[in-house]
């Protein structure tokens, strides 16, 4: 499987056309410009990190806040002096501040990141992928240890089609094979002509379903349509706050068909000492999807403060 089947999904994070790009950078340098003596309002200021100051930074995204707050807090409670810059934009642009060591660290998630640095990379576990990340990273920069949490695509099925042919959290694509056929299944219209997608769920898992309707990139249109049964399985992002909310199940993929996107720290060599990496190494080994999930749902259906959701769960995890 090719990253470029693994840069799949239609989110911003993952990929970015060459128009949106130069649209970012002109935005940054139009804003480096704008003389400010305080950049904590402008993230993308450009300046370097102050010596003994780690910056942590997030995209502007809501789980990437989230995990920043993490990050940041986790690090300060080994007595190092954090800021932060938040919603900085796409990787076209976080990326770029890390190089120029604005920013000291980044949530980032591997598989995306590889298909960000290397289109044609192969990503055949999560292990090859990580070195194929840091074999094309900056010299300034490298990767600390991923965290069994993953933020990608899924076909996810709703409470009523779960209960009804006995599907779980233990479930897997193959466990559809028998069902499929009196099952529509819904997602973004690129998911009916993807290896990741209907493509690949027939080739890797023999899946055939009745049929497919086009929806969004597992946005609203998606969601909506899962909850109310106008299909009974969905392509759905694995730490969507809505699978909490109406109960979806998220089937396990063992083949690997939707690659690897888990939430690794993207850090500056220089600007990290070995505490620091020591703290988020703790924090990757404590966060799994489901616990992703559930912070997530705390920010974005409860409408609770990251900061404060991060710093419950750092005391909760005995990493305060």
């Amino acid at each position: 499987m090719t990253s470029t089947a693994t840069a799949h999904s239609s989110r911003s994070r993952t990929r970015h056309t060459g128009a949106a790009a130069v649209a970012l950078i002109a935005a940054a340098a139009l804003l480096a410009g704008c003389g400010s003596e305080d950049t904590s309002d402008n993230p993308l200021a450009g300046e370097k990190a102050e010596a003994g100051t780690v910056v942590v930074g997030s995209n502007n995204f809501a789980e990437s806040t989230l995990l920043a707050d993490i990050y940041g807090e986790a690090l300060k409670a080994k007595g190092i002096k954090v800021t932060y810059k938040h919603n900085i934009g796409s990787r076209e642009t976080t990326y770029g501040l890390m190089k120029n060591g604005t920013i000291t660290v980044l949530p980032e998630y591997n598989g995306s990141l590889l298909a960000y640095l290397d289109p044609e990379a192969e990503q055949k576990s999560a292990e090859a992928v990580n070195a194929a990340v840091k074999a094309k990273l900056d010299k300034k920069l490298t990767l600390l240890e991923s965290s069994p949490a993953e933020d990608k695509d899924s076909v996810s099925v709703n409470a009523e089609t779960a209960r009804k042919y006995n599907l779980t959290a233990s479930s897997t694509l193959a466990d559809l094979e028998d069902v499929a056929p009196e099952l529509v299944i819904g997602g973004s219209p690129e998911f009916q002509t993807r290896h990741q997608g209907l493509e690949g769920l027939k080739s890797v898992y023999g899946l055939e379903f009745k049929s497919f309707k086009a929806l969004d990139a597992g946005g609203p249109l998606t969601q909506a349509a899962l909850t109310r049964n106008t299909v009974q399985a969905a392509d759905i992002f694995t730490t969507d706050p809505t699978i909490v909310k109406e109960k979806f199940v998220v089937l396990k993929d063992p083949e690997n068909l939707f690659g690897f996107a888990n939430v690794t720290p993207l850090v500056s060599k220089d600007g990290l000492s070995k505490e620091g990496a020591d703290a988020l190494n703790a924090v990757s080994a404590k966060l799994d999807t489901k616990t992703l999930l559930d912070l997530d749902a705390q920010v974005q259906l409860e409408k609770k403060d990251p900061l404060d959701v991060a710093k419950a769960w750092l005391k909760s995890a005995g990493l305060d």
